[in-house]
């Protein structure tokens, strides 16, 4: 998608083994359409060469600050003047301190120093030993560079190369790509809290069967992490898929719509935004036999009755949270035919502001999709692109469409 197209980014390297993921991350800026100025330590080059960052990067490496090239022999000025963002990854407990104390005895930390901190944001992603991270200094060390302007971008729990397990992991190269992206999207839904409903609902028949649906819960996720891109606070009750989780996304995984229904009951209280994607399920089994249902050999089928389920998006848009102007819900209609006419009854039934309309079956499991946007105004067209895109696109609408904050 070329998401960082145009940004300039300085991505730092200090000493840690984790310098082996900044060799993917670097490939993966350069693949969203970043440029990309690698700044390395000295210790950083005892773990991965310059000669490899080079070919990566397709830029000259960069690791003293007397470097001749230079025309005024100050890379510390001129590098950091050229950036968008200072991205330090892996940022050594040792770094963080360089930061604290404002050393600038070697290029990386003089060009953290010197870089305009209005207009360069600086952004760290941690990587040590789970004991040096939980160290009374370098948690007092990452207060201090937070209070500075710095971004602390959190680190992940598992397997070190040490041997042990904890915190202290860098990120992942695709964690912090997703990281910068969300850094840079404008927040449209700062202060807002957004609940979202995802994938299929799964009604059990017995213990191994069940009805479900072909949703892959890909459009609900994509609207998750769009929003919390956005600046939002996102909550995202997932049916049954196996989609991983936005970064910053609180998930809560249910089965069946009772599940789901009782899931956004407990926290669309806090939203000022609902976003019901999911494909519920209108029916379900009105018993669900405790055993397997097995064959007889006598050719006869098993005779299932059925009860409608809970109208998830009804419930809410009908409560006083949403009639009171607290809540904006938003629908989707996934169909089969006759999709403008089909949303546009469906917006009214439902009782919701917008109503998103897609035919369903042929997008299920797809990477893109176009949508229709249906309000008490008429409906427009979102034309056929990524999913990834029409949530970009979507959050836009939602927000364009809220009251001020604090009206």
């Amino acid at each position: 998608m070329n998401e960082l197209a145009g940004k300039h980014i300085v991505l730092g390297l200090s000493g840690g083994v984790a310098c082996y993921k900044a060799a993917d991350l670097c490939r993966q800026l350069i693949k969203e359409g970043a440029t990309v100025q690698v700044v390395m330590t000295e210790a950083a080059a005892q773990f991965i060469t310059p000669v490899t960052m080079q070919a990566l990067s397709g830029r000259t490496v960069y690791g003293s600050q007397w470097d001749a090239r230079e025309p005024n022999n100050m890379p510390h000025i001129n590098l950091s003047r050229e950036a968008d963002a200072i991205l330090i990854a892996p940022c050594s407990a040792d770094f963080i301190a360089r930061l604290v104390q404002g050393r600038a005895d070697e290029l990386l930390s003089l060009l953290c120093l010197a870089r305009p901190a209005q207009q360069v944001p600086l952004l760290l992603a941690p990587a040590m030993n789970r004991e040096m991270w939980a160290h009374p200094a370098t948690q007092r060390n990452l207060a201090q560079v937070a209070q500075d302007g710095a971004v602390v971008l959190g680190v992940g729990n598992g397997d070190q190369a040490c041997g042990e397990t904890g915190d202290g992991r860098m990120l992942e190269p695709e964690e912090l790509l997703e990281e910068l992206i969300a850094f840079f999207t404008p927040k449209t839904l700062a202060g807002r809290r957004v609940l979202v409903t995802a994938g299929p609902t799964f009604e059990a028949i017995d213990p191994v069967r069940g009805i479900t649906n072909l949703s892959s819960g890909k459009m609900g996720f994509a609207i998750a992490r769009a929003a919390r891109e956005a600046g939002a606070d996102v909550t995202l009750v997932a049916g049954p898929v196996h989609v991983p989780t936005p970064r910053g996304v609180q998930r809560v995984n249910v089965q069946s719509a009772q599940e789901m229904l009782a899931a956004v009951q407990r926290n669309v209280q806090a939203a000022s935004v609902f976003i019901a994607t999911a494909a519920v399920a209108d029916w379900r089994p009105a018993s669900q036999s405790s055993q397997k249902i097995k064959k007889d050999g006598s050719g006869q089928t098993p005779s299932l009755e059925f009860v409608e389920n809970p109208d998830i998006l009804a419930t809410v848009a009908k409560s006083s949270h949403a009639l009171q102007g607290d809540l904006f819900c938003v629908g989707f209609a996934a169909e089969s035919h006759d999709l403008l006419a089909h949303a546009t009854a469906k917006r009214v039934r439902k009782g919701v502001p917008l109503l998103v309309g897609n035919i369903g079956p042929a997008t299920f499991g797809q990477d893109d999709n176009a949508l229709l946007l249906v309000d008490a105004q008429g409906h427009r067209e979102l034309p056929r692109a990524s999913k990834r895109v029409l949530a970009q696109q979507l959050m836009g609408e939602i927000a364009a469409r809220l009251p001020p904050l604090g009206s």
